[in-house]
């Protein structure tokens, strides 16, 4: 069955008809029109041969013409939506199959065939119609139209459906229109995602629902949850509501194929696939506590589903209601009074709805002025990225437009009076999940009491100003300083920490930070600090000493071995860096791709609208370690089904608690919210914990534990190994890394309830040495806070440094110590897991 199938087709009219304007003219000359005393016999030979070559040559030309030449024709299908405004709708409009419905559907396909015969590009290939639904508004034809159009002929097909509005006005101007025709407005088309009518489709399901008021409906991909989706499929779901209501779709589940390309579902504010009515197209696995509930703009909405050939998921399923218009959280705009307030977009922190305008009239105490600052702010979608033109989604503030996402409370604006007005505008294609914001009244004078005003408006304490942080958002605050003697002295006027200096990074933006590391111009530095010629780089001699200049050199058999080269299971060697599950088979057996069932997040990632707050399920290898009776105490990584790394100074006895012993902990996998045990959370009891026999409680050197639990552990969605690095596996200074954790890195004890996520940036050892007294020993890896405040917490003792390798995390480090938690140009300190891997290999097996 094909896409278009149910519709009637058209043929349009052959080119090849006579034009009845066109005459033959007679010769001038009659004497040219006489025969004329044919040639000789050598001649008529000659004459004879050349006809039957042309003979021939026209033969053969009309053969390839008619027969080889291919006629190549493209399917073109366009939907579209219009007004039809002087018809009243009818219950029985709903119902394809009813009487109503087929007449006034034929009346439209039959406007439409004369609408697209005023346009020639249109009526030379046009085939067919069918109406696909209509809607309350007076009565909203859903339609789509098909063209066969020749190769080359695309543009001008979609130039001319691009002037549809034009040509319905021009049909509807017409002297012939017939009396009783259908008069139409509102007309938008636009051409259809060519993944909706894909040849290969052999399975074709659609479904309709009509919600109404306190009913909750379920729609769901078919199979769900027992089996997976059907490949090669189209599916598609009408939804309707109640006039004066919206479409409320809440997914509960969203489960497909990580790529888009083969698997997918496509929300529309519409009953046709309209492109310029998508609000949304989701594939990949979303995480169950990440809110993807949608609103229509009016009272329909329209989601499909595509799937190929390839492997196939659970699926998805949502529950769809209907919402009042202007009920309590989708309503928007009105009067703020009073010195202070919050407001919101529609339906947040879910999506807003399409077509949306909202107003705001915010008045304080007079003599104030009005400060509004964006506690969070995402209005970006496809087409908007550069956020300077604002063609699409915005808020307007003080005459200025705002879009794309801005992180938390760099965004302010600031009155000149005691009014303000604040505009939002969705327009009719993509949603995003909008904003929050507050408002206060400040003093003009003073609008920072006792703080430092950014550029932007932003308020932020005196002590943040030149630190080499960007607290502002803009830079504002970093900007004309006089640097410390601890700081590095950009040649911009930019202050940098001292612990940025040579890390491969430039944070200066002028490379201050990065000269004088050493190496000069034209040379490379092995990972001894030695500096070798470029040109000594994979030359198959050992120039550095340590044998770094004659890595990922290729794939030669021939490599040496040496402490940084990867040793494959048969001891030969390879020289690719990282080679271990990177989804290529790099060593000759296969060994760097075997067990590599580990670092994978589940869920799709997306940007996070609570701050640091780690998604449920994000790191679903991190474990929050309680003492019996008292609660978490430190963090540790699943590697296995049986066995978690932490730190040794969590398991070391004081003189109240046996921290050594198995039955003084409890293990939580799966845990994200301490002190609420969900479905998804399972507790084990140790079997035996075992603290680094070289561990110095003094130093923190060899600050690495491991603990074997009661029973294995099943896999799941929120828990699950993380990759664990081989000896020689190299994790470069200025690389990012995420650290996760419940609480402060020293004090212990637990700072959020929820997991805390931030992201860290490998260091210079050496710099880091200093920067730390001299306490820093070759088993210990420094990393410090790239982004967030002061309030970013750097997790949990025992807990994991996270580094991500293609679409896997490698177990880069342990939290072991370091100045407090989130202290600024103070570096976290971890065990270095690398220098570990023989042991754990052998106490684990993994």
């Amino acid at each position: 069955m094909d896409y278009m199938d149910s519709g009637l087709r058209y043929t349009p009219k052959s080119d090849k008809d006579w034009d009845t304007s066109v005459q033959f003219l007679p010769a001038a000359d009659n004497k040219k029109l006489e025969k004329k005393k044919g040639p000789g016999r050598t001649g008529a030979v000659i004459g004879v041969v050349i006809f039957a070559a042309v003979i021939a040559l026209m033969t053969g030309l009309l053969v390839w013409h008619f027969h080889f030449r291919k006629d190549v024709r493209q399917k073109r299908v366009y939907s579209g939506s219009m007004r039809i405004t002087n018809q009243v709708f009818e219950n029985a409009y709903e119902n394809p199959n009813s009487t109503e419905f087929k007449a006034l559907a034929k009346q439209v396909t039959t406007q439409l065939k004369t609408i697209y015969s005023k346009s020639p590009p249109l009526a030379k290939y046009y085939v067919g119609s069918t109406v696909q639904a209509f809607s309350e508004g007076s009565v909203i034809a859903y339609y789509l139209s098909e063209f066969s159009v020749p190769k080359g002929q695309e543009a001008a097909v979609d130039k001319a459906m691009s002037s549809m509005s034009t040509l319905v006005d021009k049909e509807q101007r017409s002297l012939y229109r017939a009396g009783n025709s259908l008069v139409f407005e509102d007309v938008v088309t636009s051409a259809l995602d060519a993944r909706l009518f894909s040849t290969s489709f052999s399975n074709f399901f659609n479904f309709a629902e009509h919600t109404r008021t306190n009913q909750i409906d379920q729609i769901q991909s078919p199979g769900f949850p027992n089996r997976p989706y059907p490949s090669n499929t189209f599916m598609q779901w009408r939804l309707r509501g109640d006039p004066n209501h919206v479409i409320k779709l809440d997914f509960d589940t969203m489960n497909l194929e990580e790529n888009c390309k083969n698997d997918f579902v496509k929300i529309y504010d519409s009953l046709v696939a309209i492109e310029s009515r998508v609000m949304e197209e989701m594939c990949g696995y979303y995480s169950p506590s990440e809110p993807l509930t949608f609103l229509s703009s009016d009272n329909v909405m329209l989601v499909t589903m595509v799937t190929n050939e390839k492997e196939n998921y659970p699926g998805f399923r949502a529950r769809v209601s209907q919402v009042r218009r202007g009920s309590q959280g989708i309503a928007c705009g009105g009067q703020l009074t009073g010195d202070s307030g919050t407001f919101t977009s529609p339906n947040f922190p879910n999506y807003y709805p399409p077509r949306t305008l909202c107003q705001w009239s915010i008045q304080v105490s007079a003599g104030k002025a009005v400060k509004v600052t964006f506690k969070k702010f995402l209005l970006s979608e496809p087409g908007q990225e550069n956020q300077k033109n604002c063609r699409k989604d915005f808020v307007e503030i003080n005459g200025k437009k705002l879009c794309g996402e801005h992180p938390e409370g760099t965004l302010t604006e600031t009155s000149s009076s005691n009014k303000m007005e604040v505009r939002f505008y969705s327009d009719s294609s993509y949603v995003d999940r909008g904003f929050e914001a507050e408002y206060e009244a400040i003093d003009v004078k003073d609008p920072c009491p006792k703080k430092f005003q950014c550029k932007n408006q932003r308020c932020i304490k005196e002590s943040l100003r030149c630190d080499g942080w960007n607290d502002c958002g803009d830079m504002s605050d970093e900007f004309n300083c006089k640097c410390s003697a601890k700081d590095i002295t950009c040649k911009n006027g930019l202050c940098k920490p001292m612990f940025w200096k040579c890390d491969g990074v430039d944070d200066c933006g002028d490379r201050t930070d990065e000269q004088d590391c050493g190496c000069k111009t034209g040379e490379i530095k092995c990972k001894n600090d030695k500096c070798v010629s470029e040109k000594k780089r994979c030359d198959g001699r050992d120039d550095c000493g340590d044998g770094s200049d004659e890595l990922d050199c290729g794939r030669g058999s021939d490599t040496s071995c040496t402490e940084l080269t990867y040793k494959c299971k048969n001891n030969k060697c390879i020289s690719k860096v990282n080679p271990e599950c990177d989804g290529t088979p790099d060593c000759e057996d296969g060994s760097d791709e075997e067990n590599c069932d580990c670092g994978k997040r589940p869920f799709k990632t997306s940007r996070i609208v609570g701050g640091q707050d780690a998604e449920e399920g994000e790191f679903p290898w991190q474990v929050s370690l309680h003492v019996k009776g008292y609660g978490h105490v430190c963090g540790a990584s699943i590697i296995s089904q049986r066995w978690l790394v932490t730190a040794a100074h969590c398991v070391q006895d004081d003189g109240k608690t046996r921290f050594s012993q198995p039955g003084t902990w409890e293990a939580y996998l799966g845990l994200h919210t301490q002190r609420k045990i969900g479905s998804s959370v399972v507790k084990r009891n140790l079997k035996q914990v075992i603290s680094h026999p070289n561990y110095n409680a003094y130093t923190f050197d060899n600050d690495i534990a491991l603990m074997e639990l009661d029973s294995p552990v099943t896999y799941s969605d929120f828990i699950r190994p993380i990759c664990l690095p081989s000896s020689q596996h190299d994790f470069p200074t200025g690389d990012t890394v995420w650290i996760t954790g419940w609480g402060a890195t020293r004090e212990g004890g637990f700072a959020a309830s929820v997991l805390q996520k931030a992201q860290v940036r490998i260091i210079n050892r050496s710099v880091c040495n200093n920067l730390m007294g001299g306490q820093i020993t070759s088993r210990m890896l420094c990393a410090g806070v790239l982004s967030g405040g002061v309030d970013a917490c750097q997790g949990d003792s025992g807990g994991p440094l996270s580094s991500p390798s293609g679409s896997r995390f490698f177990l880069a480090g342990v939290v072991s110590w370091g100045d407090g938690c989130a202290r600024r140009n103070k570096p976290g300190i971890y065990t270095t897991v690398t220098k570990y891997r023989g042991w754990i290999k052998q106490k684990t097996g993994v």
